[in-house]
């Protein structure tokens, strides 16, 4: 409180150290004017850490690493042809593996709400090439034939085992009493494949 109130004032309830601060209370029902009552502390009230808080408010949101949707399949038995296309996708993204989610953390009187999404894909090919993709891309279906993924793909030129590695870019968003702020996470999976080439024979 600026100024402070005369020593004498009932507030001080007796003492001569610390201070007396207003301490401000939500309106709530029909009004949102906040309630004020003046108090004495030996010391100033420690600020709450925000970001931990929203750091708690994403814990609760169980995010997880996408399941991957590919073709060629990682089963046993069965081998892509090199030079046709690849497919990947995210097998049934949900408010954990892809977002938007959001959530609310509390603590000693002070909320944090969070929001998180994911902006990107990385596939990481297993053969040195990284291929970007901002959603969670087509699922494969035998009608597609031949042609390649309208919205993330590859094409392996060399047979091979590869263990594809796809992580998940998340951004968080969070605000909370005067304060927002960022936070990001990253979650991987793999999977593993196998590329081969189309044998000619010949008598």
């Amino acid at each position: 409180m600026a100024p402070q109130p005369q020593k004498r004032d009932p507030v001080w309830e007796g003492h001569s150290d610390g201070a007396i601060y207003n301490c401000y209370t939500i309106g709530t029902g029909q009004t949102s004017v906040p309630a004020v009552l003046s108090i004495w502390l030996a010391a100033p009230p420690a600020a709450p850490d925000l970001e931990a808080l929203a750091r708690a408010a994403v814990s609760q949101m169980g995010l997880q690493a996408i399941r991957i949707g590919i073709v060629p399949e990682p089963l046993p038995g069965r081998v892509g042809i090199i030079g046709l296309p690849t497919w990947m996708w995210v097998e049934q993204p949900s408010d954990s593996t892809m977002g938007p989610i959001s959530r609310t953390a509390t603590a000693g009187g002070y909320s944090v709400s969070a929001t998180a999404h994911v902006t990107h894909i990385e596939w990481a090919m297993g053969d040195g090439s990284t291929v970007t993709c901002t959603g969670p891309g087509t699922r494969y279906e035998d009608r597609y034939g031949k042609t390649a993924s309208p919205t993330c793909g590859y094409r392996y030129s060399r047979q091979g085992t590869y263990t594809v590695r796809a992580t998940a870019y998340w951004d968080i968003s969070w605000t909370g009493p005067g304060q927002s702020g960022a936070l990001s996470l990253d979650l991987a999976s793999t999977a593993t494949i196998v590329m081969g080439e189309i044998q000619v024979l010949s008598q």
